[in-house]
Formats: structure tokens, C-alpha cells, sequence
């Protein structure tokens, strides 16, 4: 094998453990902030607002739900988290996007 074609494989083969490496971290990290945002649920409107403050928008929903929008950014990464309310006034159901 040439040096050259040596040298361009030890190469691919470190971008792709890489690559691998990043993949794992985001899927940690992804299963954690589902795990933190899970334990929301069932709790009360009051609960959510006592932790996170305010709602930074608010979404009516056509099933008479509404979702309180919560932004934030870290290292210039926007962060959209998403409670659903039910008109009881619980915690139904949660999203995020790009929270780390």
C-alpha cells in the first residue's frame, strides 16, 4: 500500500471514530433533557411556571390545549422547549429542540 493511500485511511478512519464519538454524546445528552422534561408531566401549571418562570410565548392549540414556549441559548445554540397544558391546567406533554 502506498504511504499516501496509508495515510488517507488512519485519516478516515479517525473522522469517522469521531463522528461516532459526537453521535453518542448528542443521544446521551438528548436522553437526559428527556428524562428531566418527563417528570413534568401530570405536574400543575403553577409547578412549571414556579420552576421556569413566565412562558416566553404561549400556543393555543384547536383541542383547547395550550403550549408554553420557553427559549434559551447556550454557546449561541437556541434552545425551544415545549410543555402542553390541558385545560385543567397539567402538564400533558413536553417537546425540545436543540437543548443541551
Amino acid at each position: 500500500m502506498k504511504p499516501r493511500k496509508f495515510i488517507s485511511l488512519i485519516f478516515l478512519i479517525i473522522v469517522m471514530t469521531a463522528c461516532q464519538k459526537v453521535t453518542q454524546k448528542i443521544d446521551q445528552t438528548t436522553e437526559l433533557e428527556r428524562k428531566e422534561l418527563s417528570k413534568w408531566l401530570n405536574k400543575s401549571e403553577n409547578d412549571l411556571k414556579i420552576y421556569y418562570g413566565h412562558p416566553d410565548k404561549v400556543e393555543f392549540l384547536k383541542t383547547r390545549n395550550r403550549n408554553y414556549v420557553y427559549f434559551s441559548e447556550k454557546y449561541k445554540i437556541k434552545c425551544v422547549r415545549k410543555f402542553e397544558i390541558d385545560p385543567k391546567n397539567m402538564v400533558v406533554g413536553f417537546s425540545s429542540k436543540s437543548c443541551f
